[in-house]
């Protein structure tokens, strides 16, 4: 009861002027750790990308805090690159979600960082004096896809939970009692050597998990799989199109008051990425329908998109909102305002859509017929959190978009499909 007291409180925060909700809590965010902390040499000072995103609408930022890193020789912490990163987050009114990551040598016998420590203690000290360090952060996840061999050995629920998350939730809690702390954050397959989310789960019950909500990154497995469809039926595999079997497995084991947050999610984009990466357009569009599933499902409080910039390599990550050049996608645009269909009979179609940040806005939804775009129904006001549906007559290929007159900008086009 006292946890839940404590959950209702700080999402109540989270909902303050300035940072947008829905219904009745989900929070939508971004991660992009090395956007943020370095930035591409062209886009001004962790302050200034701060209150990018702040403009941006984001509700949270998810960071890493990595371990090896900070400490490196037990007892030695260099806190500098996590400390401009979080105040700076913090000015600009944004919650930060942390994810502490990584072991140095000295904890795990000189091994690679994904390797878990020796003893619980270690990794609980490191957790409590991240909590004291930063007591305006209250969103805590820890590890980052534990059930994959790259990021956790051994590979194992039960070493999950009794040598990382049971000793940092607690030594968190005991250091910032507000605090909410997740668990799992895993992967949407096993990989080579690991353990599907599913499974996981089921592991972690057994093991006696503590933990205020359950973190998972349903990234598509697919190509062509869209947010609400092309998931495996018949899989362990958890993504967006299959959100309804983490739900399931979620309260199967930890029951219905257990929260899930979706830590990692995005789409690649073509070019650069000709193997994996799916249109702008589509990009644009699945960024909305994933803000709309969200939105829908229950015991769900936060979607986190990755990343804001791509990354220049193209063997890495190229999902962001903006090229590496600084070229804007529509995917901006979308998650500012997502457009999305939440439900279609024939003609008749409901549209859901927000406008960021939050707020009671006023809008006009517009469409196109062909030579111009045209207002249905004149101005509209959100919600006060800035939530909208609206009920139109519209045939497959019909386009619409927002204008939002206090941001002087239109969203990304939504074409009924």
């Amino acid at each position: 009861m006292r946890r839940t007291l404590l959950l209702a409180t700080i999402l109540a925060a989270l909902a303050a002027p300035g940072l947008a909700t829905a219904s009745p809590y989900v929070k939508y965010g971004v991660q992009d750790d090395a956007w943020l902390e370095y930035g591409t040499g062209d886009d001004g000072t962790v302050a200034d990308r701060a209150a990018q995103l702040k403009q941006m609408g984001v509700d949270v930022v998810r960071l890493t805090i990595n371990w090896r890193q900070v400490e490196p020789r037990r007892g030695v912490y260099d806190w500098s690159i996590p400390d401009a990163a979080l105040k700076a987050l913090h000015a600009e009114g944004i919650a930060p979600l942390v994810t502490l990551w990584g072991t140095p040598r000295w904890a795990n016998g000189g091994r690679s960082q994904n390797w878990a420590p020796k003893s619980k203690w270690t990794f609980a000290a490191f957790a409590k004096a991240a909590a004291k360090r930063y007591p305006y952060v209250h969103l805590w996840t820890i590890w980052n896809e534990p059930n994959q061999r790259i990021a956790l050995r051994p590979t194992s629920p039960k070493t999950y939970v009794q040598q990382l998350l049971n000793p940092a939730v607690i030594a968190i809690h005991n250091a910032s009692p507000r605090s909410l702390v997740a668990g799992g954050v895993t992967a949407p397959r096993a990989g080579s050597g690991g353990v599907s989310p599913i499974d996981w789960i089921a592991g972690m019950k057994a093991a006696h998990a503590r933990m205020d909500a359950y973190a998972h990154n349903p990234y598509p497995l697919r190509r062509g799989e869209t947010p609400t469809s092309g998931g495996c039926d018949h899989c362990t595999t958890v993504t967006m199109a299959t959100l309804p079997r983490l739900l399931r497995a979620v309260q199967k084991s930890f029951g219905t008051h257990m929260r899930i947050w979706l830590t990692e999610y995005g789409y690649q984009t073509n070019p650069p990425d000709r193997m994996l990466g799916v249109t702008y357009a589509t990009q644009a569009r699945y960024t909305s329908d994933a803000a709309q599933v969200a939105y829908q499902a229950p015991r769900v409080d936060i979607l986190i998109h990755y990343l804001v910039q791509d990354e220049p390599n193209v063997g890495r990550w190229q999902s962001g909102f903006y090229t590496d050049t600084g070229r804007v996608k529509p995917a901006l645009q979308a998650f500012r305002f997502p457009l999305a269909i939440r439900s279609r009979v024939r003609t008749r179609t409901v549209l859901w859509g927000q406008v960021r940040p939050g707020g009671r806005q006023t809008y006009k939804l517009l469409r196109y017929d062909g030579r111009h775009w045209n207002a249905v129904g004149g101005k509209r006001r959100t919600t006060a959190r800035g939530y909208f549906t609206r009920t139109v007559n519209a045939k497959k290929g019909t386009r619409y978009r927002i204008w939002v007159p206090s941001e002087h900008t239109y969203s990304a086009i939504l074409t009924v499909r």
